[in-house]
């Protein structure tokens, strides 16, 4: 059989001299240190940006494969999975205009995919990770297929992703498991990635000087902003282990299981932990030097164009593999675009647009404040910030997290959420909003906060009934996700999660004083 195309990329690719790229990355970083000097990356503008990941559905639920050709018809951007398509909303500033530009764009390129979806019987979903697979084919399977093509591993429902092929065929190691409660799947490629989807919104920063402490704000809004949006506690039901039985699996499941997927594959814990809670930065040099010590797993050629942050490329693809759940980004195809940027990746998928874009405006709005204020959820020990990450992903809304407001530290979900709202609200009203509109973006998740309902409390819910009616446990989940189909079908463009639980139908700018206790 004749070598195939993607088989000779990733041998180019481990053709690359590692020494060689590393040494370019050092000297691209020295470009950047002396531009941020020269204020190329400075901003006046407040600018957020979107990138919102989907899978594909067939008419019947099951995943499905999406074409490249009609990916490009409608487009969207090839992602991990041939399931997958992703959305990059354009940049927009933080302003009344801004945010309903931003939401109005989402909605309609999602509008505009709807028929020629259909059209093939196929559907995006907004979520956070798949449960059903494709029809005729178990999880497992689709997540561990592939070839050997003239000695090169391919994973056979993969993008062609050189870069992520390549993963499995070099000497650096990456652990392709999948390893959470009562769940295990051994793959020789990285493709078990491709069980999860994200929202991941950027803010740029006004000075790059600053960024360290805008970056230290946001690695604290981690944990408080993850447990708002749980969206993954279950897995395919056929990934669990045979003994492990629906009542172990509800108990000790973790709320959102894709932090624990994207971990699990990349890592090797004790040997090579890529994928991790990042540290804070005392400089913006210093988180220049984060990327450029972090380790090398795939050296990549570089193609070069006319774009400003070409000048420094190597230190961009190398980037592409600095996988912390926050991270600094660099970058503009001009001077003139230049900036620096904090991109916030733990949010899972939500069930809505608007529930997407109240993350947007919860986190802008709360950076905004909070570096204004000089708030002093600064303070708060770094050791606390990630426990707090981790707990919100084991438990969700349930968990007991530490907060420093105010009226000083406290464990108390509502004085958190109370004070978390009133940040974000000032920091929109800062940017231009009036207060009906900035209560309008952020209602949603003071839904969430003061009922203690998230997407996984409704999707546990769920199963428990189904099992309670005499569902096996492949069904439950599988009915379970039927409902949330069927839900967001009616809701994804124009309503929001509280619709699912009722909350719905309240009056956003009437209720306004009440909502903001949380």
């Amino acid at each position: 059989m004749a070598e195939s195309e993607l088989a000779r990329d990733v041998e180019s690719v481990l053709d690359v001299d590692p020494e060689a790229f590393q040494e370019r990355v050092r000297e691209d970083a020295d470009v950047i240190k002396a531009e941020i000097e020269a204020g190329t990356f400075d901003n006046p503008q407040a600018i957020v940006g979107l990138e919102y990941e989907f899978y594909g559905v067939s008419d019947d639920g099951s995943l499905a494969r999406i074409p490249r050709r009609l990916l490009e018809f409608v487009g969207f951007e090839k992602e991990l999975g041939l399931h997958n398509a992703e959305m990059t909303a354009s940049p927009q500033p933080l302003n009344e205009f801004g945010l309903e530009a931003q939401e109005a764009e989402v909605r309609a390129r999602l509008e505009a995919a709807a028929e020629p979806m259909d059209a093939e019987g196929l559907h995006l979903v907004s979520d956070a990770m798949w449960t059903i697979p494709p029809e005729g084919e178990t999880a497992r399977e689709y997540l561990t297929a592939s070839v050997t093509d003239s000695g090169v591993e391919i994973a056979t429902n993969m993008s062609a992703s050189t870069r992520y092929h390549a993963m499995a065929n070099t000497d650096e190691p990456a652990g392709m498991v999948l390893d959470a409660p009562h769940v295990s799947l051994d793959a020789d490629t990285v493709m078990p990635e491709a069980l999860i989807t994200s929202i991941q919104p950027h803010y740029q920063v006004p000075q790059a000087v600053d960024l360290p402490t805008y970056f230290r704000y946001a690695v604290r809004l981690a944990g408080p902003l993850v447990a708002l949006g749980v969206n993954s506690p279950f897995y395919p039901p056929d990934l669990y282990d045979a003994e492990a039985s629906p009542a172990a699996i509800l108990e000790e499941g973790h709320d959102e299981a894709r932090i624990d997927v994207f971990e699990s594959v990349l890592n090797v814990p004790g040997e090579q932990e890529k994928v991790r809670f990042p540290r804070d930065f005392e400089s913006v040099q210093d988180a220049v030097d984060a990327v450029v010590e972090d380790d090398t797993i795939v050296p990549m050629p570089v193609e070069t164009g006319g774009r400003f942050d070409d000048e420094f490329a190597h230190f961009r693809m190398k980037h592409g593999t600095y996988w912390r759940w926050v991270r600094p980004v660099f970058g503009g195809s001009s001077k003139e675009s230049a900036n620096a940027r904090i991109e916030f990746r733990p949010l899972p998928g939500q069930p809505t647009v608007r529930d997407t874009m109240a993350f947007q405006a919860l986190l802008a709005g709360s950076l905004e404040a909070m570096v204004a204020r000089d708030h002093p959820l600064y303070d708060l020990p770094w050791e606390t910030a990630r426990e707090n990450f981790y707990a919100a992903v084991r438990d969700g809304s349930d968990a007991e997290l530490t907060y420093l407001g105010p009226d000083g530290e406290t464990t108390d979900a509502t004085e958190m959420y109370t004070d978390l709202f009133e940040q974000a609200e000032a920091g929109l009203r800062a940017r231009g909003l009036d207060e009906e509109t900035a209560a309008k973006y952020l209602w949603p998740l003071r839904q969430r906060a003061r009922h203690g309902i998230t997407p996984a409390d409704w999707k546990r819910e769920r199963v428990r009934e189904n099992l309670d009616d005499g569902a096996s446990f492949e069904n439950a989940v599988y009915d379970m996700q039927f409902d949330y189909l069927e839900h967001q079908r009616d809701t994804l463009i124009t309503g929001s999660f509280a619709d699912w639980t009722g909350r719905g139908g309240e009056v956003e700018a009437a209720n306004h004083r009440s909502n903001r206790r949380g």
